[in-house]
């Protein structure tokens, strides 16, 4: 699927295409809803930095009535502490209302597409611990804890001890 949204795949009372600049309203408006935090910034340079590039895919879908129901990040990443070529999901949002009817599975679908398409064979996320829902969901289609470990620490750590 291109990355500028040209190509929209039906998926019962939805499609699946290519983010465009007019979605970025409804997709802060979601990701508000579902977290409970504006982050308008942060989603204006997402859109600049993952549509049209290169093994970069924002993807949205789009309900009936033209209102986006759902939105995928994702993109491949190469030799981060030696792991070959691999993809990467990293956003992935669903509107509450239309959970159960196959949105993210079939969001979840077209992304890896798109990365097998570039030429990856696995696909990679990284989720919060108690992320109970993004984890149910994520092991619903057949990921499993991989061969990393994420390690993390408080930067001013370093400065204060």
């Amino acid at each position: 699927m291109p990355e500028n949204g040209g190509e929209r795949m039906g998926f019962g009372n939805f499609v699946i295409r290519g983010a465009k600049s007019a979605d970025i309203p409804a997709v802060r408006s979601l990701d508000t809803r579902t977290t409970g935090l504006a982050k308008s910034d942060y989603w204006e340079d997402m859109f600049a930095r993952y549509n049209e590039r290169p093994n970069r895919f924002f993807l949205v879908a789009e309900g009936e009535d033209r209102s986006l129901v759902g939105f995928i990040i994702g993109e491949v990443r190469a030799w981060e502490f030696g792991s070959p070529p691999c993809g990467w999901i990293f956003a992935l949002e669903v509107d509450s209302a239309v959970r159960l009817q196959k949105v993210g599975s079939r969001m979840f679908e077209a992304m890896c597409a798109c990365l097998a398409e570039a030429g990856v064979d696995t696909v990679r996320t990284m989720l919060a611990r108690g992320d109970e829902l993004n984890m149910a969901f994520f092991r619903s289609q057949g990921m499993m804890g991989g061969p990393f470990i994420q390690l993390e620490m408080p930067v001013d750590r370093r400065r204060n001890g």
